[in-house]
């Protein structure tokens, strides 16, 4: 038989959990694997997602240790990692870019080099999901068949919903930059320590945000950067935020809020950012009864909206708001048996951090492994943890750590000096600043890093019949 039709043939047939022995590796068929991990579609101005990033990698490297944990090993690429991206970005680095303490260059490596041998590493993009016949198809055209998929695609910076943004991001001379962004990053920098008098306005839009607290954490070190080199006096500061809060957790969300009046920053909510005008150096903001508001700035932080990639949007797999529509426990897709999501790409209803990606990683392993070991999901539940280092300045920073309900889930409150998470501390800023890229690079990404249970990998429960 012709090798595309023998493809063909094969990526039509349902996967048999039931055939356990069918496992390990028993062809060299190379358009069809035992796990497929999905990273993002398409790269877009200003844009430098990490692709197949913090989920995609960690969950890929703990699936494979996780059965080989088990006595089950699965044979040199089994796994495959589907993108086609250069580098790799450890995007929680960009503020601390932005705010003069690391360089650009530190927050991204070439893919390949984090990629072990053990994982094969296809270098194509998705255009379209075949949950039905369990394949993907290839933004070539090459269809991809697999056993397991797990998506880990990110979510999308949807840089052109604000005119004249990218055009002022383009422009060194704007006053105009972004946090959220590679090629962006180190602007903020540049425009924060050159501002001597003048406005400082800081967006953030209403809706799903990577890291919803790192709008702010900019301003703060900004704030703070000024007042240590005497300039507090001569640049106002304003917030404008499209949520109602200063954050979605209300302990966290009332210290905030005073620390803003104490600041003496400008608190402007229910306000999204829909345009921006260099010339007159304005920025229109929409308010919640649909009146514009126009703001003057001398400088200006810009945190786009964001949202579903439109590969997923539409798709078989996806809810109705364009997110991989998965249970909220066991990250297994609610349509297709076989295929997962993790991360910023998944409907799971907590905010979109590198943190969350910890606590999930090893649920969706564990999960994924039972199925195809016993025919039933484990007894591995996500309970919505994550965590947003939210720097306050200079020395000092608030480590949120919350889950599902908006409720706090504290890792060293039980601590002396730590009974209260809420409080700006120092040792929390050495963790964001120097232990989590040093977890993230070398431990993390291998699968070897769990978060707030550290080396250690979560244990579970046996499973029950269900």
């Amino acid at each position: 038989m012709h090798a595309s039709r023998r493809a063909g043939a094969l990526l039509k047939l349902k996967p048999s959990f039931a055939a356990r022995a069918r496992w390990a590796s028993t062809t060299a068929e190379k358009d069809k694997y035992k796990v497929v991990v999905v990273g993002a579609a398409a790269d877009t101005a200003f844009r430098a997602n990490p692709f197949v990033g913090s989920g995609g990698l960690t969950v890929a490297n703990q699936i494979y240790s996780r059965f080989r944990a088990a006595g089950k090993p699965l044979a040199k690429g089994d796994i495959a990692i589907l993108d086609d991206a250069e580098y790799h970005y450890y995007q929680p680095g960009w503020t601390l870019v932005g705010a003069g303490l690391k360089e650009k260059a530190e927050t991204r490596k070439p893919l390949d080099s984090l990629i072990p041998s053990h994982l094969a590493h296809i270098k194509e993009n998705v255009k379209a999901f075949s949950p039905q016949s369990s394949s993907v198809t290839t933004t070539s055209g090459r269809e991809i068949g697999y056993e397991s998929l797990v998506v880990a695609t990110g979510l999308q910076i949807n840089w052109g919903g604000i005119t004249g943004l990218s055009k002022a991001l383009a422009d060194p001379s704007s006053g105009v930059s972004s946090i959220y962004s590679y090629n962006t990053c180190d602007k903020v920098w540049k425009d924060l320590d050159a501002l001597r008098s003048g406005n400082a306005v800081f967006t953030q839009p209403a809706g799903v945000v990577k890291c919803a607290g790192a709008p702010q954490k900019i301003m703060w070190m900004a704030w703070d950067r000024y007042q240590q080199t005497g300039r507090g006096d001569k640049i106002k500061i304003d917030f404008y935020n499209g949520m109602p809060t200063m954050f979605s957790v209300k302990k966290y969300s009332d210290a905030l809020e005073n620390l803003r009046k104490e600041r003496g920053v400008g608190g402007h909510f229910q306000h999204n950012l829909v345009s921006v005008d260099t010339g007159n150096r304005k920025a229109t903001f929409k308010k919640s009864d649909n009146s514009t508001v126009d703001v003057d700035y001398t400088l200006l932080h810009v945190v786009p909206p964001m949202g579903p990639l439109d590969f997923i949007k539409g798709s078989p797999i996806a809810d109705e708001a364009g997110w991989v529509a998965v249970d909220k426990e066991t990250l297994r897709s609610t349509k297709f048996d076989n295929v997962w999501a993790i991360g910023d790409c998944s409907s799971l209803p907590t905010s979109k951090t590198a943190a969350a990606i910890t606590a999930q990683a090893p649920v969706l392993t564990e999960n994924l492994f039972s199925v195809v070991d016993t025919g039933k999901v484990a007894n591995a539940n996500y309970d919505g943890y994550t965590s947003c280092p939210l720097l306050t300045g200079y020395g000092q920073l608030m480590l949120a750590e919350f889950k599902y309900g908006l409720e706090p889930k504290e890792s060293f409150s039980s601590y002396p000096f730590f009974d209260d998470q809420a409080i700006p501390s120092r040792f929390f800023y050495h963790l964001k600043k120097d232990l989590f890229p040093w977890a993230y690079w070398n431990y993390m990404l291998k699968g070897s890093w769990f978060g707030a249970s550290g080396f250690i990998r979560p244990k579970y429960p046996p499973s029950t019949p269900q």
